[in-house]
């Protein structure tokens, strides 16, 4: 079964005025859509087609570089979409709250070392909040379209939330103010959706 373009779960324009809707539609038309369509090419008469692209991503350091960046490019977009919402935004609540205060101190240091993250991955790349089989939480980046469900990930974990940081998700709006788009990005972060996922 060849993989497909999930629709966006809202309007181009719904995360506005934090996440412009130009931006929204050329991010999931054009550039998700390419990792769908580039990773359907690459996977087509191999051995490997049919496969949960979980099954791919845990074994993608055996795989061609094509299945690395176009599987992490869908896996990661999917879950982008999700983890934002127009009624975004706020702090979290209930467990994920208590392990966000045990492992981090507070909510606000968690965002401080998370921004960090996302601010300080050279060129392009992912931004990571993810719980272990405990359900301790940690923070990472990754280059390019990896990520930490990845064999070859440098730190490996469950993401329960994530971060685009390549210029595409942001330069219309912000040009080279990642920062600013970080800073934004918290008001539409769909903390009911986090939770889940940690649970």
């Amino acid at each position: 079964m060849a993989f497909t373009l999930p629709d966006l779960p809202y309007a181009f324009n719904a995360l506005e005025p934090h996440v412009d809707a130009r931006t929204m539609e050329i991010h999931h038309d054009k550039h998700h859509a390419a990792y769908v369509n580039n990773l359907n090419t690459a996977l087509q008469g191999t051995e490997h087609e049919g496969k949960s692209l979980e099954e791919l991503l845990a074994n993608i350091g055996k795989l061609p570089p094509a299945v690395r960046n176009n599987g992490g490019g869908h896996w990661n977009h999917t879950m982008f979409w999700e983890i934002m919402s127009p009624d975004g935004g706020g702090e979290p609540t209930g467990d994920l709250a208590s392990q966000i205060n045990k492992d981090f101190g507070s909510f606000d240091e968690m965002k401080k070392q998370f921004g960090q993250a996302g601010v300080t991955r050279f060129g392009s790349g992912w931004a990571w909040l993810c719980a272990d089989d405990k359900g301790n939480l940690s923070i990472s980046s990754t280059p390019n379209q990896d990520n930490p469900l990845m064999d070859v990930a440098d730190k490996k974990g469950r993401p329960i939330l994530c971060l685009d940081v390549w210029e595409h998700a942001y330069y219309l709006n912000y040009q080279n103010r990642r920062p600013d788009y970080i800073s934004a990005w918290w008001n539409v972060v769909n903390w009911k959706e986090v939770a889940k996922r940690f649970k």
